[in-house]
């Protein structure tokens, strides 16, 4: 394996996929990047068409739902890859649970080795990731670092266990600018999707840039002054955190009854 260096990626020979399957939670199913008709696209999305590209009758499926915590992505999504049978794979999950106070890093590890130890018996080209460090988003956010930067570590290792494709966001180059963010601070802009896809596309031997894939690679985003980020510290708390805390409360998720965003394949 070569570092793939700025991109925070490992690359390996190239090889040829004629289809792909997304596993995972809003990371994956492409939450806030938003087409002109509403729908979702997302940086699984952005791959599948650049793969598409190179295949005719290439097909993709995205399993992904919202909220989902490890457990459900290995007990309800990963099965369903014995039936579609696809040449690439990839696989974002955990975030969900570190959030949490009372999750286990090594626990969460050892689940995720599990599952993709399943996966790699299946399919041969696996995606994974090490998650983005939320100190740098998100204010009092020390603890659920703390989880995270531990988990990670489990990941990178079982990646390495397993030789599966490993991206990086942890020290992803541009990640923590302001335009590749949502309003919520969690989740990726339209631009912090384009940005992972590239990161995606480089780790699978097709390497590319954000501005290859972004609408406006050369936009202009000021930074904000004291008062306004203050402003929008407010909002935060009142339109994204507290309904999130309340969920939380009540056991909830925001992916309660909802579907998988594509659970058929799709020929593109």
């Amino acid at each position: 394996m070569i570092p793939a260096g700025t991109m925070g990626v490992i690359v390996e020979e190239v090889s040829v996929f004629d289809s792909f399957v997304a596993l995972g939670d809003s990371f994956t199913e492409g939450l806030w990047d938003v087409r002109p008709d509403g729908t979702l696209r997302g940086w699984a999305d952005l791959v599948a068409e650049s793969l598409a590209a190179e295949v005719v009758g290439f097909r993709y499926a995205n399993l992904a739902v919202r909220g989902r915590k490890l457990a459900e992505i290995a007990d309800d999504q990963v099965p369903m890859l014995e039936q579609l049978q696809p040449s690439l794979v990839s696989i974002g999950a955990g975030a969900n649970d570190i959030i949490r106070t009372k999750a286990s890093p090594l626990e969460l590890g050892n689940r995720f080795h599990r599952m993709l130890g399943q996966v790699s018996e299946m399919q041969s080209d696996v995606i994974v990731f090490a998650g983005f460090d939320p100190r740098k988003r998100i204010p009092f956010t020390a603890g659920p670092a703390e989880r995270a930067h531990a988990y990670n570590e489990c990941i990178r290792k079982s990646a390495d266990h397993f030789d599966a494709r490993l991206v990086d966001l942890w020290d992803l180059p541009r990640l923590y600018e302001d335009r590749m963010w949502a309003p919520d601070r969690l989740h990726l802009s339209s631009d912090g999707h384009a940005l992972v896809a590239s990161a995606v596309l480089t780790a699978i031997g097709r390497p590319a840039t954000f501005a290859d894939l972004a609408a406006e690679p050369d936009a202009e985003h000021h930074t904000r002054n004291w008062l306004s980020a203050r402003v929008e510290d407010a909002r935060w708390v009142v339109q994204d955190v507290a309904p999130w805390a309340y969920r939380g409360m009540r056991g909830r998720s925001s992916g309660d009854g909802q579907d998988p965003k594509l659970p058929n394949y799709r020929a593109l």
